[in-house]
């Protein structure tokens, strides 16, 4: 998914969308202007912290390219290179919409233990929990997708009012994108050289370069 990216406009298209989500969920947290800043968001990783090879992705819950990504190449470079401790994946989140921002709260609401299981059912059920125009009907089936990693209502509806935690992710995003100059998604770093969308083969060659030097 490519898109051109005006902070402003996107910082209160998602303000807005948490406005709505926060109507849909009741009884959201208020929070003052500079709640945003007071709340830490870090990006989840996977893989050894000393691989030679550090890969970054930026991509959304909700795009289709990105789903496509990590079925058929996200997989394969977990098991070949992730796993054997060559490459350190860190996933970075973007937000087109609000769906892809609640999608990525129940997420982060799963813990260190628990993020990329729900990422990738998030990822694997994309058609399905997204396909509403009520937000009432997105936010049971994020709900249930919570439940189904393991969590209890209480806790989910206790990360998805977090309006101060949501305001500091979308700060999070737009800064990183900013200094990145990402303008679509999926987009890769790998030690820093930045690339479009590819197929597994062509990453795997970037990697296996990467590592003979």
């Amino acid at each position: 998914m490519k898109t051109s990216f005006a902070s402003g406009l996107m910082a209160l298209t998602l303000a807005l969308g948490l406005g709505s989500f926060a109507a849909v969920a009741q009884e959201t947290t208020t929070t003052e202007g500079t709640a945003a800043e007071a709340v830490e968001i870090k990006d989840f990783s996977l893989g050894s912290p000393d691989a030679k090879v550090k890969i970054t992705e930026y991509a959304s819950f909700t795009c289709p390219h990105c789903a496509h990504f990590h079925s058929d190449v996200f997989k394969p470079l977990k098991a070949e290179y992730i796993d054997t401790g060559k490459v350190e994946f860190t996933y970075r989140e973007v937000y087109f919409d609000r769906y892809g921002l609640w999608a990525a709260m129940v997420a982060r609401c799963g813990g260190d233990m628990r993020y990329f299981g729900i990422s990738e059912i998030l990822f694997e059920t994309q058609s399905e929990w997204p396909a509403s125009d009520d937000p009432n009907v997105v936010v049971e089936n994020l709900k249930k997708i919570g439940r189904t990693a393991g969590m209890e209502d209480a806790a989910l509806d206790a990360c998805m009012k977090d309006a101060a935690t949501a305001e500091a992710m979308v700060a999070h995003f737009d800064a990183n994108m900013k200094a990145d100059d990402v303008q679509g998604t999926p987009t890769l770093f790998v030690n820093g050289t930045k690339h479009s969308n590819m197929s597994y083969g062509e990453l795997k060659a970037i990697i296996e370069a990467e590592l003979a030097k």
